[in-house]
């Protein structure tokens, strides 16, 4: 067993998952362009203002209908995503390229992604494991209240 109370071949298994991700890393991972912070913000107000100016010149307002601004949110975020999503997609760089573009020959930058895939992965292992406790009592719960139900509709 390891200090994270995992026995070694969950660690091994993490290990062994990283390593079958980078075989394919010139396949399926790339590196592309993320908006974030404060462009985030305006992109996504930039939309909230063109739906509600749009929602406006139609006669649209916010006192005919109590329910327009978490509409306008909603699909103003969802137009910010679009547009994120469509840039990063199409601006991506493969592993290789980028290795080529950094000077990376000994391919560091694949050992780097390994320790941190098995890293994220044995967290993500871990966060699990901390929880699961909390599953086996809301499974309990639901089961409990089924059966309840069952013998609440029987009398009936």
């Amino acid at each position: 067993m390891t200090s994270d109370n995992r026995p070694d071949s969950l660690r091994t298994e993490s290990a062994g998952i990283a390593e079958k991700i980078i075989q394919y890393a010139d396949r399926d991972i790339v590196f592309s362009i993320r908006i974030l912070g404060e462009s985030r913000n305006n992109l996504q107000r930039h939309f909230q203002d063109f739906i509600r100016l749009e929602l406006e010149k139609r006669g649209i307002s916010f006192g005919d209908h109590p329910l327009l601004l978490p509409f306008i949110e909603t699909h103003g975020f969802e137009l910010a995503e679009f547009v994120a999503t469509g840039v990063a997609l199409q601006h991506q760089i493969s592993i290789q390229q980028f290795e080529k573009l950094s000077g990376d020959p000994l391919n560091l930058l694949r050992v780097d992604l390994w320790d941190s895939l098995s890293s994220h992965i044995e967290r993500a292992e871990s966060h699990f494991l901390s929880d699961i406790g909390g599953l086996r009592s809301i499974l309990a719960a639901v089961t409990e209240e089924r059966a309840l139900q069952e013998t609440s509709g029987d009398e009936e």
